[in-house]
């Protein structure tokens, strides 16, 4: 047999046994993980980038977040689009579970809203700590406030606040009064670009990085409390929610590893969120 022959038959056979190889090989096991329906103070603080590789080394899950406000993230969680909610609407999550969409809520964590301005504070709300008087005051002056506008955790807390007021500020839409439809990160570019006032969760304004000459106006009421709860979106209402390991997130963010992860996340010396689970 001809040399050259011989070794392309050899070839040959060598190329096909490792094509049935290849063929016959089971494809790598993916790795398991959860989606989490959560707001953009959670992501755009860095908080969830600093914990959840914690949790994925403990436990072997991956998590992919979906970053939105909170009023899209239960939209999508009733849709059946993600395994566990993380958000900051309390009233709003617990109608979640009161209509079949959850399965049980906790508390996980606490920060505030802080309202910011331009240092020349037009409104005169400066050094304060009662939002009411301070959101009637820019009302009366006709002052610039930015609102998210998006029905997020913190558009909630700013109508609910304006409600108090007795003021209908979206009457003023378009005038003093905008609405950006946004993030908290853009409506704060945006609010500072038109030197309006901005209402905002603290952890968000701590990360913010485009300041520029504004400064805390009002902080300290107790009507700027704000909740974060953790909820499973109800397997019972979709099949595809992978409940084992959204239990194993919600035991080990509302656990003693997660508390902890979170109590130590600070920028420049300073907490964002305060952990206060309550596990049973």
């Amino acid at each position: 047999m001809d040399v050259k022959v011989g070794a392309w038959k050899l070839n040959k056979m060598a190329i096909g046994i490792m094509l049935m190889i290849v063929t016959i090989a089971p494809p790598a096991a993916a790795s398991p993980f959860i989606v989490v329906q959560s707001t953009t103070s959670t992501q755009n603080s860095g908080l969830l980038d600093t914990i959840l590789p914690l949790f994925t080394q403990s436990s072997g899950v991956d998590v992919r977040v979906v970053a939105v406000g909170t009023g899209q993230a239960i939209r999508n969680a009733i849709n059946g689009d993600g395994d566990v909610l993380l958000v900051h609407a309390k009233e709003s999550e617990e109608e979640f579970v009161a209509n079949g969409h959850g399965v049980e809520r906790f508390d996980v964590m606490y920060n505030d809203f802080v309202l910011v301005g331009p240092a020349n504070d037009p409104a005169r709300v400066s050094s304060g700590n009662n939002i009411v008087a301070a959101l009637a005051a820019i009302a009366e002056s006709s002052a610039p406030f930015a609102s998210r506008g998006d029905d997020s955790g913190t558009h909630k807390a700013e109508m609910r606040l304006w409600a108090l007021t007795g003021v209908d500020a979206t009457a003023a839409s378009g005038k003093w009064y905008r609405e950006t439809g946004s993030g908290m990160g853009a409506t704060l570019n945006v609010g500072i670009g038109m030197k309006a006032y901005v209402l905002t969760d603290r952890a968000t304004w701590i990360a913010f990085g485009n300041k520029g000459n504004y400064q805390i106006m009002v902080e300290g009421d107790d009507r700027l409390f704000n909740q974060y709860g953790v909820i499973m979106v109800n397997p019972a209402r979709h099949d595809r929610v992978k409940a084992e390991y959204a239990q194993v997130f919600i035991d080990w963010l509302t656990g003693p590893a997660g508390q902890t992860a979170i109590g130590n996340f600070q920028i420049d010396g300073q907490k964002l969120f305060f952990p206060n689970a309550t596990p049973e």
